[in-house]
């Protein structure tokens, strides 16, 4: 069926508002997808902040033609059945919810995608990228490194003081048995003079 004229003039806009917001769309073809997998890849974008949308492809190109970071932008890639993953948020979580759904879902191929700036990306870059620790991951393992050392420091001295107190205890006794040990020694000589 075909869409009017003032309809594919309002998708355009919203790709286009979509595309100037987005900090890196990735494109994928998922024929053979049901509709519940696909439901459940928007699920997981839409948790991410990630949004996906299925238009046609000279829609896109239209749209990107309307923005001065795009409009010289490789766009060999997009033909055939394709669904774009407009991460706004984050650099890659387009690329990471993408990454995600098709390791588990193997009708879903990634082609490629672009960044902010209007650079291509190949599939190998784009599942680069989808493996990628995020943000928070990295601030989780930077704290981790940190506290690692300061808790062998901590388990250190909380061990120390009773290497130290032991330490002490066992030198009064060993002075002690050493007089001790010294003074039979003492009477032998006196008893072989007297």
């Amino acid at each position: 069926m075909a869409i009017s004229k003032d309809k594919k003039n309002t998708l355009v806009a919203d790709l286009t508002s979509l595309l100037s917001d987005s900090k890196m769309v990735v494109y994928a073809k998922y024929q053979g997808l049901t509709v519940a997998e696909l439901e459940d890849l928007r699920k997981a974008a839409r948790e991410a902040g990630v949004k996906i949308k299925i238009v046609k492809n000279r829609l896109v190109k239209v749209a990107m033609k309307e923005i001065a970071a795009y409009k010289d932008t490789e766009t060999d890639g997009l033909t055939g059945q394709l669904l774009y993953a407009l991460g706004t948020d984050e650099d890659f979580d387009a690329a990471k919810v993408l990454t995600k759904f098709a390791k588990t879902h193997d009708k879903m191929e990634l082609v490629g995608g672009f960044n902010a700036e209007g650079a291509s990306l190949s599939t190998e870059e784009v599942k680069t990228l989808g493996s990628l620790p995020t943000k928070n991951e990295l601030i989780a393992q930077v704290v981790d490194t940190l506290l690692s050392g300061i808790n062998g420091i901590v388990s250190g001295l909380e061990n120390k003081p009773e290497t130290v107190e032991a330490k002490p205890a066992e030198a009064a006794t060993e002075p002690a048995e050493a007089s001790e040990a010294a003074e039979p020694a003492t009477e032998t000589k006196e008893e072989a003079t007297a």
